[in-house]
């Protein structure tokens, strides 16, 4: 019998890791409640050394939900969020949460282009964004169903010294508070939101009655092979059962108090469930940056050492080269968990030896919410080896042309998924959904290998995702932009691996007769339409690319192709 079979895994889980857990009938909106309630005066969060307790938050949250009601979200609605991470992100996310809303996270840097297709999609008609994001989102309102646009100036969320500093006319100041504001004409100002003049305190205002465990929280959009985003619906089970079974996999998560750096970004699944939810699940207090610098994570960790630190490999190897330049302490840090791309093995023995706490690798895909398959937080870690599935998550490798057929352990074949964490289907796409199971079983698109002890390998990626900085960026989405360039005639773009295993998003590309390669203007043709990590580091010429029968760019021969010209 096969691993999947036997659940051989079990054999494998830590003393203080249950096979079973009991999910019940808890929402997200339950966990704020107690949180709030068993702990007002713990801090929340803090901002560039700025806290805000649990009360205080709260207090934000019910403000902003009366704020948006009086704007009209009633339950069952998608309000857009569009915001680094900040103690404005946190208050929106539970207040729309509050209100029986729905979250829509969306990345702050995307452009008109990318987010046009996704407003049309979701039809939120209220967006909180960062205010430098405001005036790009002002010219969707024609076309899509948005009307109001709430503008965050994060700086107003800054300790009031760095306030003032920030207003000092000097020109390299002037240069940092550009970067963090600026003017948003058309929308309504965060603290107009938050006003009694729009909505009152909030006092009164219950969490909606009609919310379940089945009702949908958060949507995320990702895509596939074709590059066309899809809204993955995350209700609030899915997104409990995730905090339960993470909460379960940690030795003592939460019986101490954990401080959590919040360096990656909420917008995306995995930040979102490993650091805003998470945080929520067991009273921790979110350190919030508005990006993953290293400079602002040295600074934060000057003041004090986080107990929890969720990241991707190129993260803890930036933090471990500061903290051995600058005499920087990260002992204390307690528990990490590494997920995105692979974690090479040096990595993991330079940061248990600083910090002497773990580091694990994980596994997750955004319609899981996003943790499906994690590394014992013991000795019984396996390099190279994502792990094992996580309580009541079943795992099993397929043949990927017949799904039905469940291959022998050791062999390459799809990964299929079930478990209470995985979503129900994607927004307003019903063929796409009904594309991705088979029998109740998710199909992830990746390649992996089950061992008969139940450890997962990660082999290939079918969807053909590159991986960069954490990031997933889907080649077809980059692929079409270029396509639309005058001097482009064909294109195809796959990932050029990084020694942090990570890759470099590139593009292979041919061009028109008369055309010479102009790689700035490539780029920057690219950068207007593309959020930057997205843009190709570089364009390699080739006068002909590789193609199948059919006359379709085979991007993984055009992949190995390059990596023969690299090696030469």
């Amino acid at each position: 019998m096969s691993a999947y079979e036997t659940k051989a895994w079990l054999q494998l889980y830590a003393e203080h890791t249950p096979h079973h857990l009991d999910y019940g009938e808890t929402t997200l909106l339950d966990m704020y409640e107690e949180t709030i309630a068993k702990h007002p005066n713990r801090p929340a969060l803090s901002f560039f050394g700025r806290p805000m307790t649990y009360a205080e938050l709260d207090k934000q949250v019910r403000r902003c939900a009366a704020g948006l009601r009086a704007f009209g979200v009633r339950p069952g609605d998608p309000v857009a969020i569009m915001l680094p991470n900040c103690p404005q992100h946190i208050v929106a996310f539970w207040a729309i949460l509050r209100l029986g809303g729905t979250v829509v996270e969306h990345n702050p840097l995307y452009t008109a282009h990318e987010l046009r297709g996704l407003y049309a999609d979701h039809g939120a008609r209220v967006a909180i964004s960062w205010d430098k994001s405001a005036t790009m989102l002002d010219s969707l309102r024609d076309t899509t169903p948005l009307e109001t646009i709430v503008s965050v100036n994060m700086i107003d969320a800054m300790p009031r010294v760095k306030q003032l500093a920030l207003k000092l006319p000097l020109p390299g100041i002037k240069k940092t508070r550009e970067a963090l504001s600026e003017p948003a004409p058309n929308t309504v100002p965060w603290e107009v939101l938050l006003s009694a003049a729009i909505g009152g305190d909030g006092d009164n205002l219950d969490p909606a009655p009609t919310v379940s465990k089945d009702s949908i929280a958060l949507i995320l959009y990702t895509s596939g092979t074709t590059g066309d985003p899809k809204g993955a619906q995350l209700s609030h089970g899915n997104l409990y059962a995730n905090l339960l079974q993470g909460k379960a996999w940690v030795r003592g998560l939460g019986d101490e108090r954990e401080k959590l750096l919040a360096a990656l970004p909420l917008f995306h699944a995995y930040g979102m469930t490993m650091l805003c939810t998470l945080s929520m699940c067991i009273g921790g207090e979110l350190v919030l940056l508005p990006t993953p610098r290293i400079d602002l994570i040295v600074s934060a960790l000057k003041k004090e050492t986080p107990t929890w630190v969720p990241g991707v490999p190129t993260l803890y190897e930036k933090i471990l080269d500061a903290a051995e330049q600058q005499n920087i302490q990260i002992r204390g840090i307690r528990n990490s968990f590494c997920g995105a791309s692979t974690l090479p093995t040096a990595t993991v023995r330079r940061w248990e030896k600083a910090t002497n706490g773990l580091l694990v690798e994980g596994y997750g895909l955004t319609e899981c919410s996003p943790i499906i398959v994690g590394n014992p937080m013991n000795t019984d870690r396996r390099p190279g080896y994502v792990g094992i599935p996580f309580p009541d998550t079943e795992v099993k490798i397929v043949n990927p042309d017949d799904p039905s057929e469940i291959l022998p352990d050791g062999t390459e074949g799809e990964i299929l998924i079930r478990g209470p964490q995985v979503f129900s289907g994607y927004l307003n796409n019903p063929e796409a959904t009904e594309k991705s199971f088979v029998d109740g079983w998710y199909r992830t698109g990746d390649v992996g290998v089950m061992e008969p002890d139940g450890f997962i390998r990660l082999v290939a990626r079918i969807k053909e995702v590159i991986i960069t900085g954490g990031f997933n960026v889907y080649p077809a989405e980059v692929e079409q932009v270029i396509a639309t360039h005058p001097d482009v005639r064909e294109v195809a773009v796959v990932g050029r691996p990084r020694p942090d295993g990570s890759e470099d998003v590139v593009a292979c590309i041919t061009l028109n007769e008369g055309a010479a390669l102009d790689p700035e203007g490539l780029k920057e043709f690219s950068r207007e339409r593309l959020t930057r990590y997205k843009v190709p580091r570089t364009f390699y010429h080739f006068e002909e690319l590789a193609h199948d029968q059919l006359g379709k760019i085979r991007r993984r021969e055009v992949h190995q192709q390059l990596m023969e010209i690299l090696q030469k």
